[in-house]
């Protein structure tokens, strides 16, 4: 089984160098003032605010964002109370702007989720809610790589050390009996971490022979002429493993759990149409992509990346404790504390208002 993500040496070197990279630049790309849908007339605000901010990163694995933004669900929910956006390139810059109210909510993967929680001692975020399993592939050049064991002596990149795909990688490298320095990424297999919009380039240049990385990438060098050699999902029981979740600033929920039970809300509908409506909820979610980049994705991309991830409320808590188990073996994360990451209480309210199942916080709760 595979796996993703208190501080020690080497989480600090993880986390630190993509804030300072990013600092410049800003936390995220800001909405636009006319990108928010229209609020229904007679409206009132959601617990007196003014806007709720909402982050999210730009790909696939992060579709009930791109959707929810793109069909007005979020803006519907909240009523008067502006519904604003931040987009990401990379967890620990959403954590930053998380953590200095720069945004209230985010939807995120988990290996920052359970970063910052250590960071800062179990104050400050929780997780609310689930938001996508699977959509992480190991593609390889065929010329190069033809079976898993070949994969021993390449170049695989991962998105970002310590990142969830890094944590997933490492631990599947660890499994083949393989050994690999995680801090350098030398041994058995070199690790090179590589930003995802650069490694689609970096494939079709040979500079490296594969990398093991979440949708849409994974389909893009497939487009390239890669091959799918491992889809994670297969590592796991049922097929299932936590690849997005929902966080919120613990401040935010004690002072506004209205505001955030209206964001629960519009992703539970979202998801319900998203499951309802796949072709249009792919065609909104790309419609988003194309407004927060620039550029859709292509047919030959978009179609089997959506076919690879499963949206899902259930923030799949049993798979997140395994996933910080395997960064603890891989040598990055210092065993970890985390009873009280999750509070869903307003999540199972929605769905249990919804006539859905509710779902578990395998121990990890508040309660």
């Amino acid at each position: 089984m595979p796996a993703n993500n208190a501080v020690r040496r080497s989480l600090a070197a993880m986390a630190a160098l993509p804030l300072l990279t990013l600092a410049a630049c800003g936390y995220g790309s800001q909405a636009k003032d006319d990108d928010t849908a229209e609020v229904a007339a007679g409206a009132e605000k959601t617990d007196g605010l003014d806007s709720v901010r909402i982050g999210y990163f730009g790909n696939l694995t992060h579709a009930t964002a791109l959707v929810g933004r793109q069909q007005g669900t979020f803006q519907k929910e909240l009523g008067a109370t502006k519904a604003e956006y931040a987009t990401f390139n990379a967890g620990p810059s959403e954590i930053e702007a998380l953590n200095s109210g720069s945004i209230d909510i985010g939807w995120i993967g988990p290996s920052p989720a359970i970063n910052g929680w250590t960071k800062s001692n179990g104050k400050s975020l929780r997780i609310i809610g689930g938001s996508a399993s699977g959509g992480v592939k190991l593609v390889v050049n065929p010329k190069k790589v033809t079976s898993l064991k070949d994969v021993k002596g390449k170049k695989i990149a991962t998105p970002q050390l310590g990142n969830t795909q890094d944590v997933a990688f490492l631990n599947w490298i660890a499994d083949q009996g393989w050994k690999v320095d995680a801090q350098s990424g030398k041994g058995d297999v070199t690790v090179v971490r590589s930003d995802n919009k650069v490694t689609p380039d970096a494939f079709k240049a040979g500079s490296v022979d594969g990398a093991w990385v979440p949708e849409p990438t994974a389909s893009k060098l497939v487009a390239e002429g890669g091959k799918v050699l491992l889809d994670e999902a297969t590592l796991w029981p049922g097929k299932k493993f936590v690849i997005t979740n929902i966080i919120v600033r613990q401040s935010f929920l004690e002072e506004h759990p209205k505001a955030v039970e209206a964001v629960l809300k519009a992703s539970v509908e979202t998801n319900k149409w998203i499951a309802a409506n796949p072709e249009k909820a792919k065609a909104a979610a790309n419609k988003q992509l194309e407004a927060d980049s620039g550029k859709a994705l292509p047919a030959k991309v978009l179609d089997p990346a959506w076919e690879s991830i499963q949206i899902t409320d259930d923030p799949l808590a049993a798979t997140l404790n395994t996933e910080a188990e395997h960064a603890v073996k891989a040598g990055l994360l210092e065993k970890p504390d985390l009873k009280g990451i999750y509070d869903l209480t307003l999540l199972n309210k929605v769905l249990k208002a919804e006539g859905e199942k509710t779902v578990d916080d395998a121990g990890l709760g508040t309660g």
